[in-house]
């Protein structure tokens, strides 16, 4: 999950919750008393502990003395977005729990996810994906008709015919 904080008047800034090292999630789990998964589905929810921790952990690389009492943004300052592979991820399993059953479309599929790309933080990656996975595929194209052994067999050579046909040429050596 990636959490965009965007303060008030300020940049927007990305923090990637991914990249947290196992030491990092024990101090997350300690300084808001919840357990790394109740975390990890808090920011599924938009959970503002759970955001404000990921972020306090990640800034305090750069500034090892932040304290997480002077992290604290307002309620609409932060969100969580899917990164690309949670994009991904949520996209190619969708389609394919729903891939193959008769009465969905490909267009069915892609009205689904309409919203899916406002969840993300590559919005076009997502718009992208989308496209490429709910794109029916065109049928292949089956090139030109041979005959079958038993059509050239017969005598009734085809124009698509691998048998040779007599020649009407002057120089040819039957003439």
């Amino acid at each position: 999950m990636i959490i965009v904080y965007t303060p008030d008047g300020g940049e927007r800034e990305e923090y990637d919750a991914r990249t947290l090292k196992v030491s990092e999630a024990s101090i997350a789990q300690r300084t808001i008393d919840q357990k790394w998964e109740e975390i990890k589905s808090g920011l599924l929810r938009d959970d503002i502990d759970a955001m404000r921790v990921i972020v306090w952990l990640l800034k305090k690389r750069t500034q090892p003395a932040l304290r997480f009492s002077e992290v604290d943004p307002g309620v609409e300052e932060m969100r969580a977005l899917f990164d690309r592979q949670e994009t991904d991820n949520y996209i190619t399993n969708a389609v394919a729990s729903v891939m193959g059953m008769p009465d969905v479309t490909p267009e069915d599929i892609a009205h689904a996810l309409r919203e899916l790309p406002d969840v993300c933080a590559d919005r076009e990656y997502a718009e992208q994906l989308i496209a490429e996975k709910t794109t029916a595929p065109k049928a292949p194209d089956p090139g030109p008709v041979q005959a079958t052994e038993s059509e050239t067999a017969g005598g009734n050579p085809t124009p698509t015919s691998s048998t040779p046909e007599p020649s009407t040429s002057d120089s040819s050596p039957t003439s």
